[in-house]
């Protein structure tokens, strides 16, 4: 046998070929995409040298990904024509099935802990009210959320601590923290009710909720835990390279949430929703944004050719609501006329979340609370991906197309 056939590497020197952390070289053992073999003499493993290289090889083309858009991979969110799944598991039956917080404790971990629940700590809830309640009237919710997590991360002095457990531990006080210093519009949570979707509630609406309401804001928010690499997403990831705490890489997301391409879609799908049902008909709305040249907003998802799971289960949940019949109705004329003329355009789950928020009398912005605070679940979960990896991996390069040098001195 030549020896090229006999070389075997150890954990750190298969780390170092494949650009990972050695812990990262045992979870890719565990998830069978590398094999092992107990050294003899020592007291580790080692790995088929030809076998590490060809893993690398793979990950680099993989991380190229199709036509030159960036590819990372993930164990997380997997997306199919028609659904997608957390974990491998069917996202919208787990999102029925359980609670926002269960949910969230599968995406970062894997163990769903049946009747998972997140407490602010007290300090940390205070600085955060404190630093909101300083801000303009005319603050948005994004901006509430930036401060309110800026806030929670210097009242952590381990914030730095990158280990799983640590960034875990932070994450269940987050999320808390942050719907916790929005300003209230209606009566104070039940003290004993820590249901993320019963704290939010009152941050959103005036009117007092019911039991088939708030299951219709805890289904929306287990849907919007994460859906891939989204813009907000992408970014989160690329200050999690770079070792930035879950603080900052969470307030790296809520900052690309904030563009008008990104966040701000749920807030137009409420406006649009809300003026078809002020004009009697979709049909005058619709044309008003085809002449205008704008896209109809809640309609359409390019990771979807049919109807967006997500809406799907939404509209399900909202015909048991008979405050939202108006608003139902009227979300699927504004889809049935807009797919008179561009068949195969369906509704998305901006669309079903504006029938939630204008049934339930919430501002426009109340979409994008929803969906920024679900939605940083799944940051972390890509936090915790992303520092198991090797730093500063999110790191392309410049294609120069400036003015060759030399050039004269200004």
């Amino acid at each position: 046998m030549c020896m090229d056939e006999e070389r075997r590497l150890t954990t750190r020197q298969a780390a170092e070929v494949l650009g990972v952390k050695p812990a990262t070289v045992y979870a890719y053992v565990s998830r069978g995409q590398l094999a092992s073999r107990r050294d003899p003499v020592g007291r580790g493993s080692s790995f088929d040298a030809r076998e590490v290289e060809a893993l690398a090889r793979r990950s680099r083309r993989e991380a190229a990904g199709p036509a030159g858009e960036p590819s990372v991979r993930t164990a997380l969110t997997l997306i199919e024509p028609d659904r997608y799944h957390y974990r491998g598991v069917d996202a919208v039956g787990l999102a029925s099935r359980y609670r926002f917080e269960e949910v969230a404790e599968f995406l970062w971990t894997g163990i769903l802990p049946h009747g998972a629940r997140f407490t602010a700590p007290a300090g940390t809830l205070a600085a955060a009210r404190r630093a909101v309640d300083a801000l303009p009237a005319e603050a948005g919710p994004v901006d509430r959320l930036r401060v309110a997590t800026a806030a929670a991360a210097v009242t952590d002095p381990l914030r730095f601590d990158l280990a799983p457990e640590a960034v875990l531990g932070a994450a269940r006080c987050l999320i808390p923290t942050l719907v916790g210093a929005l300003p209230a519009r209606g009566t104070a949570p039940w003290p004993g009710d820590g249901r993320t979707a019963r704290q939010l509630w009152p941050r959103l609406t005036a009117r007092e909720p019911d039991p088939d309401a708030l299951a219709v804001l805890d289904l929306a928010l287990g849907l919007l835990v994460d859906h891939d690499l989204a813009a907000s997403t992408l970014a989160v990831r690329v200050a999690a390279s770079a070792r930035a705490h879950p603080y900052a890489a969470v307030s790296a997301g809520l900052g690309a949430l904030e563009g008008p391409l990104h966040g701000a879609a749920g807030r137009l799908a409420h406006r649009m929703l809300a003026e078809a049902m002020e004009r009697g008909g979709a049909a005058p709305v619709v044309a008003d944004h085809l002449r205008a040249g704008r896209r109809v907003p809640g309609l359409g998802h390019r990771l979807y050719p049919g109807e967006d799971p997500r809406a799907r289960a939404l509209f399900a949940r909202l015909e048991a609501l008979p405050q939202a019949g108006p608003a139902l109705a009227a979300a699927r004329e504004v889809a049935a006329t807009a797919a008179a003329r561009r068949p195969g355009l369906h509704a998305n789950v901006d669309l079903a979340l504006a029938v939630l928020t204008v049934s339930c009398g919430m501002p426009p912005e109340a979409g994008e609370t929803v969906f920024a605070v679900a939605r940083t679940a799944g940051w972390i979960a890509h936090a915790l991906e992303e520092y198991q990896e090797r730093p500063l991996r999110m790191r392309p390069s410049g294609q120069y197309h400036g003015p060759r040098p030399p050039q004269p001195m200004p």
